[in-house]
Parts: C-alpha cells; sequence; structure tokens
C-alpha cells in the first residue's frame, strides 16, 4: 500500500517537473475543455483516495470512471460549444459539488482518525 502511495508522489512530482519546464501553448478555444478535464481528473482522483480510506478502492472503477466523466464532460462541452449554449457549466458544477463533498469526507476522515489516535474516545 505504502510502495503505490509513493510511486504516485514521485511520479506526480515527475508529472509537475516535466510540465513545468515544457512550453506548451494552447489556443484559448481550449479553455473550457481543459478546465473541465483537470476538474474530472481531480474528481476521480478525490474519489479514489475516498474509496481507499473506505477501503472499497477497485481500479477498474477507478479508470473506468475517470474516462467516462471525461468523455461526458467534453461531449458536454463540445454540445454546448455548437449549440450556442454554455453546457460545460454543468460538468463544472456537478464536478466542483463532487469535489467538495470528497474532500470533506477524507478531511473528517483524517481529523476522526487523528483524534482517536491521540487516545481520545468520543
Amino acid at each position: 500500500m505504502w510502495l503505490g502511495l509513493w510511486l504516485s508522489i514521485f511520479g506526480l512530482a515527475v508529472g509537475v517537473v516535466i510540465g513545468l519546464n515544457i512550453p506548451v501553448a494552447l489556443p484559448q478555444a481550449y479553455a473550457k475543455y481543459l478546465s473541465i478535464a483537470a476538474l474530472a481528473a481531480l474528481d476521480s482522483v478525490f474519489g479514489g483516495i475516498r474509496a481507499n480510506m473506505e477501503d472499497n478502492f477497485d481500479n477498474a472503477i477507478f479508470i473506468s470512471g475517470f474516462i467516462s466523466n471525461v468523455l461526458l464532460a467534453a461531449g458536454l462541452a463540445y454540445a454546448g460549444d455548437r449549440l450556442g449554449m454554455d453546457l460545460y457549466l454543468a460538468a463544472v458544477v456537478a464536478f466542483g459539488v463532487r469535489l467538495f463533498q470528497n474532500l470533506a469526507i477524507i478531511r473528517r476522515y483524517l481529523l476522526k482518525k487523528s483524534y482517536h489516535k491521540k487516545g481520545n474516545t468520543h
């Protein structure tokens, strides 16, 4: 378990270093798609962390959820662009709500764990 955590942190650090050192200029037209992709990725990551803490993490569910989140969000953004509507906002709101819910659950779990570790039994 710890090896996977450290490998994930190492991979994230390597990705950040590479991303900051490779200059990439994307057209402004893709800003909606990138913001939704980032939110979908964060939603999947926080959902995976939550599932791991609850001891029901499944790699197949994590990967399929990540891919389906990204495809649905990108599809909404694309359809909205074609229809002249901001449908991507639906995905932004949905992912935003789920991100904050997962973060709150993770925070509560860590606080409870820390609280019980200190010997408090309330």
